[in-house]
């Protein structure tokens, strides 16, 4: 038996939820399982300490060459921010810190663009794309030098 509810939207027989509500609940599937994803991540990198010899595999750059290349010390970066120590994870990776934070950010307006029912395009002019690879070059050289041995993991 299908119903017609204040808003002559239409209900569907099986749950009773307005059709609209389940057109932005299916929208909110994407999003939903890129959240779980990774949720998932962070909390297997929160329970299994990075810190610990023989859990995860050493960054090849670094065992070839003994150069830190931008993304050493993101395990443990997300690892100490997992667990809230913010500082740590700054000392760790402080680019990775950034990202985890952009990604939340991008995260968010993505939903809530979902929601509104508007475009999810999130698009980046080229010159803050090449603001970051600058950034990302710029944070992997200064590591490398001796006096920026701050920015070490």
């Amino acid at each position: 038996m299908r119903g017609v509810n204040a808003d002559s939207r239409r209900v569907t027989p099986s749950s009773g939820a307005p059709t609209g509500a389940r057109s932005v609940l299916g929208r909110l599937a994407v999003p939903a399982g890129v959240l779980a994803a990774v949720a998932g991540a962070f909390a297997y990198v929160g329970a299994v300490d990075p810190n610990e010899p023989g859990h995860y595999p050493v960054c090849p750059l670094l065992r070839l060459t003994g150069l830190y290349c931008p993304g050493c010390g993101g395990l443990r970066a997300a690892h100490a921010f997992a667990h809230g120590d913010i500082a740590t994870a700054l000392t760790d990776n402080a680019l990775a810190v950034l990202g985890f934070l952009a990604f939340a950010a991008g995260w968010t307006i993505w939903v809530v663009r979902t929601v509104r029912g508007r475009p999810t395009k999130i698009e980046m002019p080229s010159v803050a794309l090449w603001s970051l690879g600058a950034l990302t070059l710029v944070f992997t050289v200064v590591r490398n030098l001796p006096f920026g041995g701050w920015l070490h993991p």
